[in-house]
């Protein structure tokens, strides 16, 4: 292999370099295109091999911002000259290690202000990586590493794709971030897979923020050959000789006839009405764009991309979106953490309970800390069904190939279980995840002070109740914090880290620590009614009961909050996290609040009950209906603007949405005056990571600042212009 040194990207990358340090201008972390020639071991030529390279480690990943794709857009031009003059037989791009390209540089898309300056950022993209298809030689993409957005993209417009079987993450994300593949994606994947293999790219895969893993993009065909890391270049290389020569071919697929085309998308339509319910525009633009893919010419669809890129860059849903990912990101360091000097070890782990909670975190500890875990609880059967409910979950992942027989037999012995409290004495952090009631609280905690060492660390998984009274009878209240899980476990990314009145530093630290070695995001919270997540889900499903209350009838409330894009509806959250945990939280909110958090004697009866909220959903994957039939406990229902049962106004859904975020803005508003949390940004990550709303809302506090609530019920926008929304977009 030898270095070329080439007039034209020396060029290129001292612009470059000048243009991003120039002071004023927005500085780019430009990727760069380096060049090798590669002469291929079979004797047949040479090969160009184009590096991606940000000159950072893969922690800081490739992006592509407008220096860099003119850059890239000047080096292919150049291979595509030697190409003619018969210098090289086939030209290769790859990445530096671990990474090809992590898509485009959204901080840039996100200081976009002008829509021309939007459409020009689509049309670059497309110049540079068509002369990948117009190259005269065969293109090879060898993707060594994390592909995505505009990174895999770039790879599609390539001839040819080989991948390295350790690839975690190929995928289109751009939907989820308010925005469409715009780079060629929306029409080279259907051609390339097939028409409902695309829908799962484009759409379903983003929703579910769950990218392809090398074997799965190989199945998919949306690579060609899957090498071993160890030697994946030198394969891959050899491969693209074979291919050169006509020695391997690659067979690409008849496009799907007009009939399947249609129907695919008509269902996929049809899904979107009732999940996004046009809630934000990037998955109608997607669905667009794979309607007109079947008969554009490539120059269509990609002119099509470009202005569907520069609309959508113009959203405030996708500036929402950008500042979420920020948000997500920077969470990897949380706000108001002590040093972690001051975190003491933790080798044992205990858990006082053995219930659903109790065990799925003894699950998630012995898995991620790789320490001992005692779960305690009152009786032998309970101790047995958390045990029971460890094994099951480790016999499904290792027969889904998510663990390994070996961690598997690791994790169920290091995971045992005690009725005797006495069994906790030996452990550095106990958690106990008891009932929600406060005098057994702080029973547990009181005796578990008289058994463990003075430096245990004692922490409360309660999901709404105050820390600060469960230790305040004991002798060192310093040592307790609240560590505030979510349900499922394994799944929810968010953690509350819970500083009470008179939780230490050592507490604080250590919690910190352990919740960062669980990979999981922490956050820091004042200890106040219902931390973050609860006291605001909690008083969204309270406001829609209280409407029901009042005469709006069940089935309209429920679908009150779709313009919103929430995971699900009310009525199906409450049945996800249960009636009567709803019901517990509401009345906790509402003794420690007041009247903000309404009563409802309606869930009260269907609680009392049990009667369940919801139909089955009528498909896998759409929303679970709320049952007509739980009217009854509510009272019948009326029609909007008569005088309801509660003496004001009966509210269509339109005043459902109302009521609630007026209650929202007035809540966040009391939360910050309270500081429950630093800033707006850590509300809005507890609602993203704990909630699970969508990017595109950006948490809350984008959405009422947008959408004019804010300031008509606070009297100020909580968090400056332009910083989630396009400047001057209010409502």
């Amino acid at each position: 292999m030898t270095d070329t040194n080439r007039p034209a990207e020396a060029a290129a990358e001292t612009t470059a370099r000048d243009t991003a340090e120039t002071p004023g201008v927005r500085a780019e972390r430009v990727t760069r295109s380096l060049v090798r020639d590669v002469a291929l071991p079979g004797g047949t030529g040479t090969l160009a091999l184009v590096t991606l390279d940000n000159g950072l480690d893969h922690t800081k990943p490739n992006t592509l911002g407008p220096q860099g794709l003119t850059e890239l857009a000047q080096v292919l031009r150049r291979q595509q000259e030697r190409a003619a003059a018969g210098e090289i037989v086939a030209v290769a791009v790859t990445g530096k290690p671990y990474v090809l390209a992590a898509g485009a540089d959204l901080l840039g898309v996100g200081a976009v202000t002008r829509r021309e300056e939007a459409l020009e950022l689509g049309r670059l993209g497309h110049a540079a990586y068509e002369l990948l298809h117009t190259m005269g030689v065969p293109t090879f993409a060898f993707v060594g590493g994390i592909a995505l957005g505009g990174g895999l993209e770039l790879a599609l417009n390539c001839d040819f794709r080989t991948v390295s079987s350790d690839v975690g993450a190929l995928g289109l994300p751009e939907v989820s971030l308010g925005l469409v593949p715009g780079w060629g994606g929306s029409y080279l994947v259907p051609h390339l897979v097939g028409i409902e293999k695309a829908v799962d790219v484009l759409l379903t895969r983003p929703a579910a923020n769950k990218p392809f893993k090398a074997a799965e993009a190989l199945d998919l065909g949306l690579v060609d050959a899957m090498f071993d890391p160890a030697d994946f270049l030198e394969r891959s290389i050899a491969w693209a000789e074979q291919v050169v020569r006509g020695e391997v071919s690659v067979p690409r697929r008849e496009p799907d006839p007009e009939p399947v085309w249609d129907a695919v998308l008509g269902a996929t339509r049809q899904r979107l009405d009732a999940v996004v319910a046009g809630s934000r525009p990037a998955p109608y633009r997607a669905l667009e764009l794979l309607a007109g893919a079947r008969t554009w010419t490539r120059a269509e669809a990609f002119a099509a991309e470009d202005e569907a890129l520069a609309d959508l860059i113009m959203t405030d849903e996708m500036r929402a979106s950008v500042y979420a990912f920020q948000l997500v990101s920077g969470g990897k360091k949380p706000a108001g953490a002590p040093s972690s000097d001051l975190a003491r070890p933790v080798t044992r782990v205990g858990i006082v309970g053995a219930g659903l909670m109790a065990a799925q975190i003894a699950l998630l500890v012995s898995q991620r800390l790789g320490v001992p875990v005692i779960m305690r609880d009152l009786d032998d059967e309970r101790v047995a069904k958390g045990l029971g409910f460890v094994r099951s979950t480790v016999d499904k992942l290792v027969g889904r190939g998510r663990m390994t027989p070996e961690v598997a037999a690791r994790v169920t012995a290091s995971v045992r279980g005690t009725t005797e409290i006495t069994d906790l004495a030996g452990c550095d952090l106990v958690i106990e995840a008891v009932t929600e009631v406060m005098d057994l609280k702080k029973r547990v905690f009181a005796e578990l002070e008289g058994i463990v060492s003075p430096d245990t660390i004692l922490a409360t998984n309660t999901s709404a109740l105050s820390v600060t009274e469960m230790a305040s009878a004991l002798q060192h209240p310093e040592r307790v914090v609240g560590i505030h899980f979510f349900n499922p476990v394994a799944q929810m990314p968010l953690v509350e880290v819970v500083q009470a009145g008179r939780t230490g530093d050592e507490a604080l630290a250590t919690a910190f620590a352990v919740t960062k070695k669980l990979r999981k995001t922490a956050v820091l919270v004042a200890d106040r009614p219902g931390f973050v997540v609860n006291r605001l889900l909690v008083l969204v499903m309270g406001k829609v009961v209280e409407a029901v209350e009042n005469g709006t009838p069940v089935e309209v409330a429920d679908r009150a909050l779709a313009p919103l894009g929430f995971p699900m509806p009310t009525f199906e959250l409450f049945d996800l996290v249960g009636p009567a945990v709803g019901l517990h939280v509401l009345t906790s909110l509402r003794e420690d609040l007041g009247d903000r958090f309404p009563r409802s004697p309606g869930l009260e009866k269907l609680v009392a009950d049990g009667t369940r909220v919801v139909l089955d959903a009528p498909a896998p994957g759409l929303p679970k209906p709320v049952d007509p039939a739980i009217q009854d406990a509510f009272g019948p229902a009326l029609e909007a603007g008569e005088t309801g049962r509660l003496g004001t106004a009966v509210l269509d859904a339109e005043g459902v949405l109302d009521a609630v975020l007026t209650a929202l803005s007035v809540e966040v508003g009391h939360m910050l005056d309270e500081g429950v949390v630093a800033a707006p940004q850590q509300i809005d990550l507890c609602m993203i990571l704990g909630a699970g709303w969508g990017f595109h809302t950006g948490g809350i506090t984008p959405y009422l600042d947008r959408t004019g609530y804010s300031e008509r019920v606070l009297g100020r926008r909580l968090l400056p212009d332009g910083v989630a929304n396009v400047p001057g977009n209010v409502a």
